[in-house]
């Protein structure tokens, strides 16, 4: 048995949606309501009547924890409301769960997170925990809560046959539920308690780089990076990443160089060499920069979609654009496909 642990808050814009697409892949649905003002608990009782109220408190991890104890298998599923599962295979996730030596395991879920930008929609895929036995595992943290042992020790994941598309970043989701703001309350709030968590200065940033405040976000970034860190964790790559394209956006184009200093221990990730590309294209470093996108296109996929093709493409197509190479230009703008900047660059050089 499997048992879908949700708390929400007024999510009648994504709730039904979400519901109606994991409900027949699960045995049992438990939603936990932190004070819905909305029409949220009568959408969740057309799929569940085991619908609890629980007090908020600004604490996420207490609030996971209490959803949980009311599951009645011990294998539960952790979802969002914003999060839309579009591929749930139960044969293999059954093989996992049945599977006596996994107990101590947790299961992982690819998410797609839809992004907005000023100019279009990108997809950024991660791998994220979310499946485990409650009789091993609980909730740590009051903000970005973790899954944590509860003896306290390491633990292995596996990732899973289920992929969930996660809209949570969308402008039009961000505007609505006012969640940046509400998570830096929240962590600094967070950092009073406990100043010397790298984690939580991390997400610090990553909170202000949402609201494209980038010398904010690469100031706490910093902080972060000031701990002994395990460069090899995976919330440290994504820092590392964040807190360059940070200092791109921020015109500390030479600064960003110091990301050099760290690119052997991610000369596995296309997402790296792509921000080592931005930035040698951002200091006039063309020979390199074309060399390390085009190292990029020798990967399959990247976390961000497109950055192993038509994003490396483009960018050495307005390389060349603008050392006049117009043809050699032309050429990496075809082989982007039907990606619009590039065929607004081609229409325009065309005519």
């Amino acid at each position: 048995m499997i048992t879908l642990c949700m708390i929400v808050k007024n999510e009648e814009k994504n709730l039904e949606s979400c519901l109606s697409k994991i409900h027949s892949f699960v045995d049992e649905i438990i939603i936990v309501d932190t004070g819905s003002t909305d029409n949220t608990r009568k959408i969740a009782s057309e799929f569940t009547d085991k619908i609890y109220d629980f007090q908020w408190c600004n604490d996420f991890s207490k609030a996971r924890n209490y959803s949980i104890s009311k599951a009645s298998s011990e294998w539960v599923l952790i979802l969002d409301a914003d999060e839309f599962v579009n591929d749930f295979f139960r044969y293999t996730v059954d093989e996992f769960i049945n599977n006596p030596s996994n107990e101590n395991k947790v299961g992982r879920i690819k998410r797609i997170n839809i992004m907005e930008d000023s100019f279009e929609t990108k997809k950024y895929t991660e791998w994220v925990n979310r499946l485990f036995n409650k009789n091993y595992f609980c909730y740590e943290g009051i903000i970005h809560e973790q899954i944590i042992a509860k003896d306290g020790k390491e633990y292995e994941t596996e990732c899973l046959d289920i992929t969930a598309e996660h809209v949570g970043y969308t402008k039009e989701v961000l505007g609505r539920t006012k969640k940046i703001k509400r998570n830096i309350d929240m962590l600094k709030s967070a950092l009073s308690l406990n100043s010397e968590d790298p984690y939580l200065y991390y997400q610090l940033g990553k909170s202000y780089y949402m609201l494209k405040d980038y010398k904010t976000s690469s100031l706490y970034f910093e902080k972060s990076l000031d701990f002994d860190l395990n460069y090899y964790l995976e919330y440290v790559s994504d820092l590392v990443e964040t807190y360059g394209y940070s200092l791109i956006n921020s015109g500390r184009y030479s600064d960003a160089l110091v990301l050099e200093n760290v690119a052997y221990i991610y000369d596995n990730s296309p997402d790296f060499h792509f921000l080592i590309a931005l930035v040698y294209m951002n200091n006039a470093m063309f020979d390199k920069a074309i060399e390390k996108f085009l190292c990029c296109t020798k990967f399959p996929h990247g976390k961000v979609e497109g950055i192993t093709s038509f994003l490396a493409y483009y960018n050495i197509g307005v390389i060349y654009d603008v050392l006049g190479f117009k043809e050699q230009a032309l050429d990496y703008y075809r082989m982007c496909g039907e990606y619009g900047p590039a065929l607004k660059r081609i229409k325009s050089q065309l005519n």
